[in-house]
């Protein structure tokens, strides 16, 4: 490689690092209201990080009761066993980011359904809780299959949003 091209390379690679997005991190602390609210105003490259760096396991506890699921069956469903999910939860380790941001993209498309409804009922409508109870229901639209069974891969993510897509339009109730 000629010795011009070096700096046009390493001055590429410090072009890229300024566009580097931090990962998003969930907090006990500041619990998941805040981490749905870093993920719904998140950039697409903060959300690929985020991914990409892994997820405090904490989430896990603090989605499962929210959404009113035993933790071992939303562990098992993002594609995490429940001894790792239990052990991960207890040591405060982290664990793969790729499904905790799948299911809080379903979430936020399942709010956007609420905030986007007219109906009286719209109004301090526990979606957390709503989606929790629906994605342990068959579906006709996924072939009968529960959206839970889906959750642990990028695909299976993909179908279930698409069902939560035809339920905003009107499509498919």
């Amino acid at each position: 490689m000629p010795s011009t091209a070096m700096p046009l390379i390493a001055a590429h690679r410090s072009s890229d690092a300024k566009h580097h997005a931090d990962a998003l991190t969930y907090s006990r602390r500041r619990g998941l209201d805040d981490f749905l609210r870093q993920m719904y105003e998140a950039t697409p490259m903060q959300t690929l990080e985020t991914e990409r760096k892994c997820v405090s396991a904490e989430i896990l506890t603090e989605l499962a009761r929210r959404m009113v699921l035993p933790t071992a069956y939303l562990a098992m469903a993002l594609g995490i066993s429940k001894a790792t999910a239990h052990r991960k939860i207890a040591a405060c380790e982290l664990v793969d980011g790729r499904p905790i941001v799948g299911l809080v993209k379903l979430l936020a498309l399942a709010q956007t359904i609420v905030d986007e409804s007219t109906s009286i009922e719209a109004e301090n409508f526990d979606t957390v809780k709503w989606l929790g109870q629906w994605i342990v229901r068959p579906q006709a639209a996924l072939g009968g299959a529960k959206p839970a069974e889906l959750l642990d891969t990028t695909t299976g993510i993909t179908l279930v949003a698409k069902v939560l897509g035809a339920i905003r339009s009107g499509a498919y109730q």
